[in-house]
């Protein structure tokens, strides 16, 4: 077996004079660069079987999560994820994961979801 030389002192040269705060928003920045294709990956690679997939496991019936989905894509929130739907309106209402859901299944707070994705900024 070979050994590894450590070089880590001659790898670190570019960092060796930036502060805690320099190197931290260096970290925050590279982590941004690893993340961001695997976001919109996702998000141009989702479907509705993989969304009904995901409310599967998230206690939804096959009838629930199929109501759901249509619901996401009739209102163009495909590539926010269906569960991601669900969690937030569940979180704005304060009310649990499944009461959220239930209120979707039954046609309410479509606007609402729409509304407050684009709060955020981020287009439907």
């Amino acid at each position: 077996m070979k050994k590894r030389l450590d070089d880590f002192q001659e790898r670190r040269t570019h960092l060796a004079n930036l502060s805690d705060e320099e190197l931290k928003n260096r970290f925050w920045q590279l982590a941004e660069e690893i993340v961001t294709p695997m976001l919109e990956l996702g998000k141009k690679n989702t479907s509705p079987s993989i969304e009904r997939s995901v409310l599967l496991r998230m206690g939804f019936s096959s009838l629930e999560a199929k109501e759901i989905v249509n619901g996401v894509l009739e209102n163009n929130l495909i590539s926010k994820g269906a569960g991601h739907v669900v969690y937030k309106l569940a979180r704005e209402k304060q009310i649990s994961i499944r009461e959220a859901g239930l209120m979707l299944v039954n046609g309410k707070c479509w606007d609402e979801v729409v509304n407050l994705f684009a709060k955020e900024g981020v287009s439907c």
